[in-house]
């Protein structure tokens, strides 16, 4: 890989005004929840007999191409989107046969009896498969009902009126050179205007932050907390081959204090998505998320399962974790807040495609009823009703003190607790309070003084791996020419702060070596940006301890290329 330095801001020049486009209802990002929302104000318009203009930008080079989860997808959301789904041919197929759930320690595993789980944990009916898939048929059939869809084009600005309302979004532009300055081939973002601006980004969207920020929309929210997610994807030897088995584990390689787990998903054409997610508010700065999921796979219990196996696929996410008590206002003047940049992931159950899914439907019924009366940017209030009081409330209140359990008392007691505490709200749920977080993620991590270096196992090429090795597997590409995408507030704190107080951290949680401490042969260190490896999984935004890294939008079409994750 080149070696990638933060450039000089160039002064700005004049550029052309953008061209503009308008419709009824603008969408950012085709994910389950934009997606959704874009299907069901179709279909509201066709029953109705009645006409909405749609249009669903997304920043991948194609519709799926950045989504990447687990999956096992509980279907409620789907059910009510589309219910003849199966008949319609959407790829999930494998129906969960079998649902274990493991404590590790470093050599040996044991099982957590079924009847025991909380039944918020538990898998029974529902299909493990590719989201990405999911999100390519979901787009194919939007797409049919007359929704605009524009890969490629990532929404980089919220624009708005004089008196402050969202009128819509600007994309990129494309041509910028390292330099600031346009090329030879830059062409003008456009503005997409609409009567409401619906924001579906996924976890830490830029936009859904600047929003977030401006309109004070956590002002009476607890702080959101996140984990960040790494996925590889394995053809396996038929022998080693279980559909329908749903495995998860708690414990080794991580210690007591630091939150995560595995999960490993048996479907298709022996295929296997094993995945390992690490809390983000771990507190030692030599860890690397990266490496304890490669470390997870050595285990006697885990294995066997890859002996003679191909990995075929990788990449990484940030996930949304806080759960009820973090949800933000949902709702500004001219738009709302859908999905993982709302907050709708169900830590326990591992998901969260179900509630985008829903919450999708419930902002395009509020969308279309203000269209239909007329209305035009003020605030989609029954979209915060429905979310506050139907089905994904319902979903998240009853896990609402997992994390917070898990972040006190650590993976073992804090896991007993919170499933005494999901049983409770199951059976008497007025006898549950709700817990705080405490600190934002990137404010737990220790001096490195404090902290031992953990020194991880070198890879082996056939089980483990490096990450530069990986990134091919997740398609990650950006032309290379344009301005770094990652920006630093003041390029001064990597080496002045975060390296002697942090050892900076960045070198470790960031899952694609975007970020180096380079030091000369004169012993001078300095902080090298490798943007071109970024996979956007926006951990970097999250868990800098300085809050110095802004993840914004690259040129279009650039990051990963997910194939079948």
């Amino acid at each position: 890989m080149e070696e990638n330095e933060v450039a000089e801001v160039a002064e700005e020049e004049a550029l052309p005004e953008r061209e503009t486009m308008e419709f009824d209802v603008v969408i950012v990002g085709a994910g389950p929840a934009g997606l959704s929302a874009a299907i069901r104000l179709k279909q509201l318009a066709e029953k109705a007999g009645k006409e909405i203009s749609v249009v669903v930008l997304e920043k991948g080079s194609e519709v799926g191409a950045h989504i990447l989860s687990g999956v096992v997808i509980d279907p409620i959301g789907l059910n009510a989107l589309i219910p003849d789904w199966k008949e319609r041919g959407a790829p999930l197929e494998q129906q969960v046969t079998k649902d274990v759930f493991l404590r590790l320690t470093d050599t040996k595993s044991s099982g957590f009896p079924h009847h025991l789980l909380p039944p918020a944990m538990r898998n029974e009916g529902f299909y493990i498969g590719s989201l990405g898939a999911l999100v390519k048929w979901l787009g194919e059939q939007a797409e049919a009902l007359g929704v605009e869809i524009y890969p490629g084009f990532p929404a980089a600005e919220v624009l708005y009126d004089d008196d402050g309302k969202v009128i819509g979004v600007g994309t990129g532009d494309l041509g910028i050179g390292r330099d600031g300055k346009p090329k030879d081939d830059f062409v003008r973002g456009m503005a997409l205007l609409g009567k409401y601006t619906l924001i579906a980004e996924g976890a830490r969207g830029s936009l859904a932050k600047q929003l977030i920020g401006k309109f004070k929309l956590d002002a009476n929210s607890d702080v959101q907390k996140y984990g960040i997610g790494l996925k590889e994807l394995w053809q396996v030897k038929p022998e080693h081959h279980k559909p329908g088995l749903v495995q998860h584990t708690l414990g080794w390689p991580l210690d007591d204090k630091t939150g995560g787990g595995s999960f490993m998903y048996h479907y298709g054409d022996n295929l296997v998505a094993v995945g390992f997610v690490v809390h983000l508010n771990y507190q030692n700065p030599y860890l690397s998320p990266f490496h304890e999921f490669q470390r997870f796979k050595t285990h006697p219990a885990i294995a066997p399962v890859f002996e003679g196996g191909k990995r075929i696929g990788y990449g990484a996410r940030a996930i949304v974790e806080g759960g009820w008590q973090s949800i933000p206002k949902l709702t500004f003047p001219g738009g709302a807040l859908l999905g993982c940049s709302a907050g709708f992931v169900n830590v326990p159950r591992v998901k969260g495609s179900h509630n985008a899914v829903l919450s999708g439907i419930a902002a395009a019924e509020a969308a279309f009823a203000a269209v239909d009366a007329g209305r035009a940017g003020d605030e989609l209030t029954a979209y915060e009703h429905t979310v506050r009081t139907g089905p994904i409330a319902k979903d998240l209140k009853q896990i609402r003190n997992v994390k917070p359990l898990l972040s006190r008392y650590g993976t073992m007691l804090g896991s007993f607790l919170a499933g005494v505490d999901m049983w409770l709200n199951k059976l008497v749920p007025a006898l549950s309070p709700t817990l705080s977080h405490g600190k934002p993620d990137y404010a737990t991590l220790k001096p490195a003084k404090d902290c031992k270096p953990i020194v991880y196992p070198k890879p082996d090429g056939k089980l483990t791996f490096d990450i530069l090795s990986s990134l091919p597997l997740s398609g990650t590409n950006h032309e290379e020419d344009q301005p770094v995408h990652l920006k630093l507030a003041d390029p001064s704190i990597p080496i002045g702060k975060n390296l002697p107080l942090y050892a900076e951290p960045a070198q470790r949680y960031c899952p694609a070596a975007v970020y180096e401490v380079v030091t000369s042969a004169e012993g001078e260190a300095r902080f090298q940006i490798n943007a071109q490896n970024c996979i956007h999984c926006k951990t970097c935004d999250i868990k800098d301890p300085s809050q110095n890294i802004n993840w914004t939008t690259p040129e279009g079409g650039g990051g990963p290329t997910y194939a079948g994750m």
